[in-house]
């Protein structure tokens, strides 16, 4: 496996990414998740020195992390701090209209993950935060103490896929009658309540997941920015995203088989009336997959999906 480790964060399916996605060395590409800038820093190593990339990212911290480690790439590289949902913006302000390449890697970075004080995991006891850009005034705090009942089970049950999850929303606001719920050790607790028998999975897992999701509005971002990014490709382009649960990979399986689609008519029409042509065609039928050596090296890479389509005119 190739020298990929970094202090802040392994990025996954890290071969399969430049090898799917950097056609052109000289050309110019998109990093929408920067992280730690293993993605980037991959994508800029196949670039020739004519070519160029453009990353973005919502988190500060990444980006003075990536800065650092990308320094000797400043030439060809540029950062954005803002949300990929505005990439079309971002290549405005980069001087650039079209791409020959976008890469997505939807998900918390192993930073973000790790770190006690972004309140993200469930695995420690600290302030309730989950915002990926820090300066959102929404974050879990507002969402579990403010979110009526009827809210917050919609979230838990279509977010997280929890079964529990009007049991576990009616206890949150009962807990939090007395009391505000400040901790993310508080809110396992209170999900715990929930389980009665032993869960194979953590039992906080998927609620921590359905009001991550809310906050940073994870979901709608993503379907945005797969119209924006398609429309912001040059022919022949390709655009790669990597997601790690099944929500986001229903969501984008189903936005690149619409776009890849001729004729949206209803059946039985002897001849197409709606007019619409394919933007795209599908590379990878079905999604790449870790090997084993990577699941090996990165536990956190084993449920993650890469699905990869091609700009078409």
């Amino acid at each position: 496996m190739e020298d990929i480790v970094s202090e802040y964060h392994i990025p996954v399916l890290y071969r399969e990414c430049i090898d799917n996605l950097v056609i052109d060395k000289n050309g110019v590409y998109l990093d929408c998740t920067l992280g730690g800038g293993g993605h980037s820093e991959g994508i800029l190593k196949e670039l020739s020195e004519k070519g160029h990339l453009i990353s973005i990212d919502q988190d500060q911290q990444a980006i003075d992390f990536a800065k650092k480690r990308l320094e000797k790439y400043r030439k060809k590289w540029q950062v954005f701090k803002n949300n990929f949902e505005n990439l079309d913006m971002v290549l405005y302000m980069a001087g650039y209209d079209k791409v020959d390449g976008i890469l997505m890697d939807i998900g918390v970075s192993s930073t973000q993950l790790d770190d006690p004080e972004r309140g993200f995991s469930y695995r420690y006891d600290t302030r309730l935060d989950m915002r990926m850009n820090r300066s959102n005034p929404l974050s879990a705090y507002e969402v579990v103490n403010e979110y009526p009942e009827e809210k917050l089970a919609k979230i838990i049950f279509e977010y997280g896929e929890e079964r529990n999850a009007r049991k576990i929303a009616r206890f949150i606001c009962e807990s939090r009658i007395g009391k505000k719920i400040e901790t993310t050790g508080e809110l396992v607790t209170i999900i715990k309540r929930a389980y009665l028998e032993r869960a194979q999975k953590h039992p906080a897992k998927k609620t921590f997941q359905a009001i991550r999701i809310e906050v940073n509005r994870e979901l709608e971002v993503l379907e945005k920015a797969i119209d924006k990014a398609v429309d912001s490709l040059k022919i022949g382009g390709r655009l790669g995203i990597i997601t790690f649960h099944s929500l986001e990979d229903r969501l984008v399986k189903k936005k690149f088989k619409d776009l890849a689609t001729s004729c949206k008519c209803p059946p039985g029409l002897p001849i197409c009336v709606c007019g619409w042509k394919a933007k795209i065609k599908l590379i990878t039928k079905k999604p790449i997959v870790p090997a084993g050596k990577e699941i090996e090296f990165n536990n956190r890479a084993h449920s993650s999906k890469l699905r990869v389509v091609e700009r078409i005119g």
